[in-house]
């Protein structure tokens, strides 16, 4: 198998989690965990609202009407989920696809191939420290940006989208890198930055903290990428079809639920995943995400969604040559569960 060069060392860094949480088997609606369903375990990045459709499909009963006894584990970080999954202590992790490069790269023979796209917008936001009416991007030149770290999405997507602007994310903007994921509001509030780049809830609370304003959505600008997905060893894919095709067809079953009900029935579906937001916080994170086209309709991870992601791996100068889109995506699972 030809393997190509990955330059920076550390690039399988990505979004830290907020929260660990364990779910067994299902939601009310779903009929009970028992020997006959197929026991599964998911590892995700983090345990964030900008992925409800999945928790759509745990609280409405999805898995479960489909045989999966699901057990949900949040990674706190790509890396640590990655690490999950090819050692055997996770089945299935949901994280960022470059984590898939990063590891086919890197030399794993038994590498980790995509078979479900979840998002398709990036899920953070640029926050300033005071209100900016008509902003445009060229406002961040010469200032301080609290950032993300080098090799994750985040990052990459915030330095993408700079670049489109004609800004030189090294040269015009001074990027801090520094602080941890989930510490950067808190840093904000201290004082330190111009901006920061912020997931929800952070960015919402820091609005009605009034101590931060969100001028823009990365997901927007940035335009359609393929943001986070499923995977899986290859080796679990072949001996386990039966139970990815299960396993994505719940998982269309909460896309196509977002796709059918309004932001305030999703909060309200999924407030359980969420004890800690009260349901006018969650309700409005919701929706932030439901405008912007967050969720594919679908969960196939189209061949030129990947080549995108991998110009912008490209452009951060952490992957050289393009990894062929056949040995890490498998479309099959989603197409049948789109039928």
């Amino acid at each position: 198998m030809k393997r190509v060069s990955l330059k920076k060392a550390g690039a399988l860094c990505l979004t830290a989690g907020l929260a660990a949480l364990t779910v067994a088997g299902c939601g009310d609606n779903g009929k009970a965990a028992g020997d006959s369903m197929k026991k599964v375990v998911l590892n995700e990045v983090a345990h964030s609202i900008f992925y409800a459709p999945m928790y759509v499909a745990v609280e409405e009963g999805y898995f479960a009407e489909n045989g999966i006894d699901l057990t949900l584990v949040t990674g706190f970080g790509a890396d640590k989920t990655m690490t999950a999954v090819l050692t055997g202590e996770a089945d299935i992790g949901f994280m960022g696809s470059e984590s898939t490069i990063y590891t086919y790269v890197g030399g794993t023979e038994d590498y980790v191939v995509n078979f479900a796209q979840l998002t398709q917008r990036a899920g953070n936001f640029l926050v300033s420290r005071e209100p900016v009416d008509d902003f445009s991007w060229d406002m961040l030149m010469g200032k301080d940006v609290l950032g993300g770290r080098a090799g994750g999405m985040p990052e990459m997507v915030f330095e993408y989208i700079l670049t489109k602007n004609g800004i030189d994310p090294r040269a015009d903007v001074r990027i801090d890198q520094s602080i941890d994921f989930g510490s950067t509001a808190a840093a904000f509030s201290g004082g330190q930055g111009d901006f920061t780049v912020e997931f929800e809830p952070h960015a919402t609370s820091l609005e009605q903290k009034g101590e931060g304003y969100v001028v823009a959505s990365l997901g927007e600008d940035s335009g359609y990428v393929p943001y986070t997905s499923f995977s899986a060893k290859k080796s679990y894919l072949e001996k386990n079809r039966d139970t990815i095709q299960a396993f994505t067809n719940a998982l269309q079953k909460g896309m196509d639920y977002v796709q059918q009900h309004t932001p305030e029935e999703i909060a309200k579906v999924i407030a359980p995943q969420f004890p800690e937001t009260n349901m006018d916080t969650l309700t409005t994170i919701v929706e932030r995400y439901y405008r912007q086209d967050t969720w594919k309709d679908n969960l196939v991870f189209q061949e030129d969604a990947f080549t995108l992601l991998q110009n912008i791996l490209k452009d951060s100068g952490v992957l050289e040559e393009n990894v062929p889109y056949g040995d890490l995506v498998t479309t099959e699972f989603a197409e049948k569960a789109a039928e």
